[in-house]
């Protein structure tokens, strides 16, 4: 997960590969979480976990509900010129969720 714009672009871009899975709170500044994949296919709750992390790292925490963007990691771009942690997807699913990380375990590399 990036926590300011510099980390957000590697993360997304240098870490990421195109079959992973990227998540962001729409249409407001906020972390770019990344779901590795490895080729496989991904609980239903992997997807709202992740979704939590984005909603909890955004502007929107305060609310009591996010709009989280997610979709493959091979459909978002940066534009050419475009400031570190800038990106345009077209193709994406969207989710309301609430910003509880409390039954999230951190993973272990």
């Amino acid at each position: 997960m990036g926590k300011n714009n510099y980390q957000n672009d590697e993360l997304t871009f240098k870490e990421a590969n195109g079959g992973d899975w990227w998540f962001h709170a729409k249409g407001i500044p906020g972390s770019h979480v990344i779901v590795k994949t490895e080729g496989k296919e991904l609980p239903d709750r992997t997807f709202e976990e992740a979704a939590r992390l984005a909603a909890h790292y955004s502007k929107g925490s305060e609310n009591g509900k996010v709009e989280i963007d997610y979709v493959k990691r091979k459909e978002v771009k940066k534009p050419s010129g475009a400031k570190p942690g800038f990106v345009v997807y077209y193709t994406n699913y969207s989710m309301m969720i609430d910003n509880d990380i409390s039954g999230i375990q951190a993973v272990e590399d």
